[in-house]
């Protein structure tokens, strides 16, 4: 394409970047591996047997699963999140999605909370979601890879402020079960947008949540607040979207987001607005897209 302009020192030097980069993100493959529990040279992909399912709201359900060949669930950081796949019928092959581990660490067994794909303008269903739902039962196999992620949701051991939407709530719900466990002397605040109270996945799990950890204050917003109320949880609860200008901020505070890119825009730039550093803000974002500096 470069035609002449490609002397044999442009090439040369060409060549050694090449080479260059790509050692350096084999090394990274690599070392995500290991930080990952796999052995050099072993298999990425294991199997997991579903031993347990819970419909969670309409929309959502939790498949809990433990390793199938009888050995030990790693351990894991609340905010990894693991790589599904499974084989789709009607010539569509295998297909790979990902889902946040939403469980306790250390609990012995990984939990992962799907929300179904609805399409919309036009857009096909899920696949994936969609058979997770319909056809995954207690006893079928699926299989994972290892924990991976970049982000810790307890990071730090000052106040911690969680913040998620929708379904978007799965490493907050995995990261108030290790501070539980951990750290339940903790000071957190956990904010969390949803379209009503019925559609608010593992709900159920915030009272027990709440008793064991003394320093835990709950903030809901939903569309349809009505019917909110949930015995033994004392929260915070407004209609409509999210103020983040109501989220409470105390000194020091690190703040884990997750949710749709819109949501985690509107809630980092009013974080931002109101003097909490970037660095202090945690994210993850599942695709190419990235949030604006």
């Amino acid at each position: 394409m470069l035609g002449d302009a490609v002397t044999p020192e442009v090439a040369a030097a060409w060549d050694e970047v090449y080479w260059l980069l790509a050692c350096e993100l084999i090394a990274r493959e690599a070392r995500l591996y290991a930080g990952a529990g796999v052995p050099e040279g072993g298999p990425v992909w294991r199997d997991w047997r579903v031993t347990g399912r819970a419909r969670e709201s309409a929309d959502v359900v939790s498949l809990t699963l433990a390793p199938a060949d009888g050995g030990a669930a790693p351990g894991f950081t609340p905010g990894r999140y693991v790589s599904v796949a499974v084989d789709l019928d009607g010539g569509r092959g295998q297909q790979i999605r990902q889902y946040s581990l939403s469980g306790r660490p250390g609990a012995g067994q990984w939990r992962i909370t799907v929300k179904r794909v609805r399409g919309e303008r036009g857009a096909p269903d899920g696949m994936v979601s969609g058979h997770l739902h319909d056809r995954v039962t207690v006893g079928d196999t699926l299989r994972l890879s290892p924990a991976f992620g970049e982000v810790d949701a307890t990071a730090g051991d000052g106040p911690l402020l969680l913040v998620s939407a929708g379904i978007g709530l799965t490493p907050a719900m995995a990261a108030l079960a290790h501070l539980a466990d951990r750290d339940p002397g903790r000071r957190v605040t956990l904010a969390h947008a949803d379209r009503d109270a019925e559609a608010h996945a593992l709900r159920a799990e915030l009272p027990a949540l709440q008793q064991q950890l003394p320093n835990l204050a709950v903030h809901l917003w939903y569309l349809d607040a009505a019917g909110a109320d949930l015995p033994g949880l004392k929260a915070e609860v407004s209609p409509g979207l999210i103020d983040p200008d109501r989220i409470p901020l105390p000194a020091g505070v690190a703040a884990h987001l997750c949710g749709p890119v819109a949501f985690m825009n509107l809630v980092r730039a009013g974080l931002l607005r109101r003097g909490v550093p970037a660095e202090r803000i945690a994210y993850e974002v599942f695709g190419p897209g990235m949030l604006p500096g």
